[in-house]
């Protein structure tokens, strides 16, 4: 078995039963990669009410959990647990992949077949790789934890003061650039094996070994397109959470329908 070019792909069923075939990757320039987000964008064209009704239900979720946090009186976890969302966005976007699907069917998405697509998907191995990104998520906010009592202790509990200590001391932005450091080896980590295991589980009935195994093969064969898509999605979930997840509800489709046609332009079956 051998990887192939895009030029190469040929044709693949929607499902396949059986666990154990085997997967190709191509290769992924970047001209594929504009093509996989004009190709996202136009399905939130093709689909805006209720690409933004999904999107907007994990916006208000957001806005839930960080007024938890505030409640709890633990603010210095609300910036750690926003850019750890793009942990487990993958997991996130499986309804847009259920949107995408049906777009390119020719059919008509709508609220009850996604969820009714998503569900099915959940009764099989994409409820592992949910598991495994969920786990990485505590790991993310456990480190943030530590790292910050262990340097702040109590007075991490006061958000002005915390803030004004990182931006305007050299210890500060020493603190946030190791955070940082620490926070991207494990997002790098997740995303080599999630990077198109999501859409494969949701499409293929087959093994979270498998899925996870061709997505870490398509990221060693494309590192620096798959490096810039890792990139562009850590930057637009920055600017959705500079808006105040304003632009949460239009980032979020872009990305899930993006991944979803990376994944159908980066992965075949064998043979």
């Amino acid at each position: 078995m051998h990887d192939t070019t895009l030029s190469e792909r040929a044709g693949e069923p929607s499902r396949t039963p059986k666990p154990s075939i085997g997967f190709e990757v191509n290769t992924v320039t970047l001209d594929d990669l504009k093509a996989i987000i004009a190709t996202g964008i136009a399905d939130l064209r093709a689909a805006p009410l209720l690409s933004l009704g999904i999107a907007s239900i994990y916006t208000l979720g957001g806005w839930q959990l960080v007024v938890f946090l505030l409640v709890l009186k633990l603010p210095y976890l609300v910036y750690p647990l926003a850019m750890g969302f793009a942990l487990i966005a993958p997991f996130v976007a499986v309804a847009f992949y259920a949107v995408s699907q049906a777009l390119e069917r020719g059919e008509t998405p709508t609220a009850r077949g996604v969820w009714s697509a998503v569900k099915d998907a959940s009764g099989r191995q994409l409820r592992w790789m949910a598991v495994i990104t969920s786990f990485a998520f505590v790991i993310w906010m456990d480190l943030a934890a530590m790292l910050t009592l262990s340097v702040y202790g109590a007075s991490a509990l006061d958000m002005r003061g915390l803030l004004q200590e990182i931006t305007t001391t050299t210890s500060g932005w020493v603190f946030l650039l190791a955070g940082h450091i620490a926070g991207a080896v494990i997002a790098l980590l997740i995303f080599s094996i999630s990077a198109v295991s999501f859409p494969m589980l949701y499409d293929r009935d087959i093994d979270v070994m498998t899925a996870m195994g061709t997505s870490v093969r398509l990221v060693q064969r494309n590192r620096i397109t798959m490096a810039l898509w890792c990139a562009l999605i850590a930057a637009s979930m920055a600017a959705a959470i500079a808006s105040g997840l304003l632009l949460l509800p239009i980032v979020l489709p872009v990305l899930g329908y993006s991944s979803w046609h990376l994944y159908r332009r980066a992965v075949r079956a064998a043979g």
